[in-house]
C-alpha cells in the first residue's frame, strides 16, 4: 500500500464524514488511494467527490471494497451502518475484507460489531484514535489498534497516512481500553494545568508567561501546547466537550472497579467535570475547566491580547 501502483490495487470504503472523518478520508484520497465513501447527510461527504473519491448512498454500496473505515459518533450508529438496513454486511453476495472501526463506541458494541463481521467472514480491527480535526490536518494523529495482528500489518500503511503512526495492543477490544485510559488521563491533565496556571496567576504572572515558560520545559508536552491558544484567550470553541469528558470518565472508573484499581486523582477529576457542568459548561471546550477553578479561586478571568503558537505544524 506504500507505492502508487498499491494504492490504487487496494479499493478503500469509508462510512462517516463528520468533521473527523472528513479530515481522515482527505488525507487518504489525497495521498491517491482509490476511495468511496458514505455518509448519511450525502451533502457532507460531496467535497470528498471533487477530490477524487467516489460518493455512495448505501453502507452496503461499499461491500466491495478491500478495507473499509468507520468514523461514526455511538455505538447504536455503528450497529446502523454495518447491520442495519442496508448495512455494510448486509450484501447477501459481497462483504469487505477488512473493516476498521475507529468510532466512539463501548466495549460490548465493539465486540458484537466483530462478531457480525467474523459471521461474514471479514476481519474487524477497532482502531480508537488520539486527536481532532486540527490534530489530522497537522498529521499528528494517532491509533490504538487491536484485532488480529496480521490484519494489523495490513492495514498499518494506511495508518501512517492518516496520521503519526499506530500501536498494536493486543487482540479484541484491548484498544477500547487503551483510548478510556488515555481520555481518562486527559481529563487528569487538563484539571491539573487549570490549578496550576490559576496559582500562577494569583501570584502575578500572566497565563501566556507562565504557559510559555511550561511548555518550554521538560514538563511540556504536544498537549499543554495546542491547549494555550484556548486558555490564554479564553476561546472555548469545542474539539471536546466536559458531558463527553465525564462519560468517559465514568467508563474509566467503571473499568477500574472491574480490574480492582484504584484511582483516586481520576475520581477528583471526575467530580470536578461534574461539577463544570453543572455550573453550565456543557457546549464549550472541556477547557473551561479552568474558568471553574477561577471561580473557586476567586479568581476573575480575562482573555489576554498574546500571540501564543498552538505547536501544530501541518506535516499533510
Amino acid at each position: 500500500m506504500g507505492d502508487p501502483q498499491d494504492r490504487a490495487a487496494v479499493r478503500v470504503g469509508w462510512i462517516g464524514t463528520g468533521r473527523m472523518g472528513f479530515a481522515l478520508a482527505r488525507r487518504l484520497v489525497g495521498a491517491g488511494h482509490d476511495l468511496a465513501v458514505f455518509n448519511r447527510t450525502r451533502a457532507k461527504a460531496e467535497p470528498l467527490a471533487d477530490l477524487g473519491a467516489e460518493v455512495v448512498d448505501r453502507p452496503a454500496d461499499l461491500a466491495d471494497r478491500d478495507v473499509v473505515f468507520v468514523v461514526v459518533s455511538a455505538s447504536a450508529d455503528l450497529a446502523a451502518v454495518l447491520t442495519g438496513p442496508d448495512g455494510l454486511l448486509t450484501d447477501p453476495v459481497k462483504a469487505p475484507r477488512i473493516v476498521v472501526d475507529s468510532s466512539t463506541v463501548s466495549v460490548d458494541a465493539s465486540a458484537t460489531a466483530r462478531a457480525a463481521a467474523s459471521g461474514r467472514g471479514t476481519g474487524f480491527l477497532a482502531a480508537p484514535v488520539s486527536g481532532n480535526p486540527a490534530v489530522v490536518s497537522a498529521g499528528r494523529l494517532t491509533f490504538a489498534v487491536s484485532g488480529p495482528r496480521d490484519l494489523f500489518d495490513e492495514v498499518e500503511p494506511l495508518f501512517a497516512v492518516l496520521g503519526r503512526g499506530a500501536t498494536y495492543v493486543g487482540d479484541g477490544e484491548a484498544a477500547r481500553l487503551v483510548k478510556i485510559a488515555h481520555n481518562v488521563y486527559l481529563g487528569v491533565v487538563i484539571q491539573a494545568l487549570a490549578e496550576i496556571t490559576v496559582l500562577a496567576e494569583k501570584g502575578g504572572v500572566s497565563r501566556a508567561a507562565f504557559l510559555g515558560f511550561l511548555n518550554d520545559s521538560v514538563m511540556g508536552s504536544v498537549f499543554s501546547r495546542y491547549k494555550t491558544p484556548a486558555m490564554v484567550g479564553l476561546d472555548f470553541t469545542p474539539t471536546f466537550t466536559n458531558p463527553l469528558l465525564r462519560k468517559d470518565f465514568d467508563l474509566g472508573l467503571a473499568a477500574a472497579r472491574e480490574h480492582g484499581v484504584s484511582m483516586p486523582i481520576a475520581a477528583t477529576a471526575a467530580d470536578l467535570v461534574t461539577a463544570a457542568i453543572g455550573a453550565g459548561h456543557t457546549t464549550e471546550d472541556f477547557a473551561t475547566l479552568l474558568v471553574e477553578q477561577a471561580r473557586r479561586s476567586g479568581l476573575e478571568l480575562v482573555a489576554e491580547d498574546t500571540p501564543v503558537d498552538d505547536g501544530l505544524r501541518n506535516d499533510a
